[in-house]
């Protein structure tokens, strides 16, 4: 699939530096989230894969408190990005981490290759590579939502590299497909995501992440998702976000969860229904799939060295949701789980 760039670019670069507004709904972005703030400063990391010349986005933010010579890395979820870690960032920070922040390719700041094979090894490997040229041998991962699925494929991949493993509402936590929902071709998702809006969004955020809750603070959020997939570069985001997609449907890691060997902490919020495919499942399959209630439960049970902690109330992002009382886990149990070096 090839996205022309001439048309957009003269009048990208006169509004790099805001947001364009080409209608009623809401911010418009460009293709690499170009117009939206970061909470900290964007560095951009240029590397080589399948064959192309690619950059992701990062933040390399030093620790703020008393330096404890440990690094965090922070994976975020798919329709998240490394921006919407800005409080655990600050948080990690004032704890003495470093911590590094990156927007995966096709996500967010990063390249929107027209043509990549997404797998969540290769995602792992850039990562990897981007972690190696920053000097960073060994580190923590924190992943998100599909960040989980990522995180938990990095340390199955680099398990000599990960000290700690933190999963927050990870998706992957059951195999969709196996449980019978339907499968969708790259070109489905990429008819759904081109219908992506504000509106539609904000909804499925409010119902499937909160349990019917939301706070103003959220908006921004949705304004960052929906500015980038109606932005001028629609076209090769909603191809990328649709090639994402196959990868989180088709690449599941639920089967090797038995293979972590690094402490893991679940920090799970136990009011989230998200499961992938549940809008075009049958009632019976719908009706099992996306309770984390219980998911959490039964994969604490399938990790050697795993801690589970619940907020119940709480939806698919605790670390937004609830900060303090987030924070608090999270730092209770890296604490408790320093790897002597």
């Amino acid at each position: 699939m090839s996205v022309s760039l001439t048309r957009w670019l003269p009048g990208l670069l006169l509004t790099a530096a805001l947001p364009l507004f080409a209608h009623a709904e809401g911010p418009q972005y460009g293709p690499e989230l170009q117009g939206f703030d970061y909470p900290y400063t964007l560095k951009h990391f240029a590397f080589q894969s399948q064959g192309q010349s690619l950059q992701m986005g990062y933040m390399d933010v030093a620790a703020h408190g008393k330096a404890n010579g440990r690094t965090v890395v922070l994976m975020h979820g798919k329709n998240f990005c490394g921006a919407t870690w800005d409080s655990s960032i600050q948080a990690l920070s004032e704890a003495g981490y470093r911590v590094i922040a990156p927007d995966q390719i096709g996500f967010c700041t990063s390249s929107k290759p027209d043509h990549y094979q997404y797998t969540f090894q290769q995602l792992a490997a850039n990562t990897q590579q981007l972690l190696k040229a920053l000097g960073i041998q060994k580190s923590t991962l924190l992943g998100h939502s599909t960040g989980g699925m990522l995180a938990t494929r990095y340390a199955l991949q680099y398990p000599d590299q990960v000290e700690q493993l933190a999963l927050v509402n990870p998706i992957g936590l059951e195999d969709w497909k196996a449980l019978g929902v339907p499968w969708r071709s790259v070109d489905q998702w990429y008819q759904r995501e081109l219908k992506v809006t504000t509106q539609g969004v904000r909804d499925y955020e409010r119902s499937t992440y909160y349990d019917g809750r939301w706070k103003p603070e959220f908006d921004r959020w949705v304004d960052m998702l929906a500015g980038l997939s109606n932005g001028p570069g629609k076209t090769r985001v909603a191809w990328n976000s649709a090639l994402i997609y196959d990868m989180i449907f088709t690449q599941p890691v639920y089967y090797e969860f038995k293979d972590l060997k690094m402490p893991t902490l679940l920090l799970i919020g136990t009011s989230d229904t998200t499961a992938i495919g549940k809008d075009i499942a049958p009632p019976e399959v719908k009706a099992k799939i996306g309770h984390y209630d219980v998911l959490g439960k039964q994969v604490a049970k399938l990790i050697p060295r795993s801690t589970l902690v619940e907020f119940p109330g709480l939806g698919h992002a605790p670390q937004m949701e609830e900060p303090a009382q987030f924070h608090q886990a999270l730092l209770g149990w890296l604490n408790k789980t320093n790897p002597v070096r």
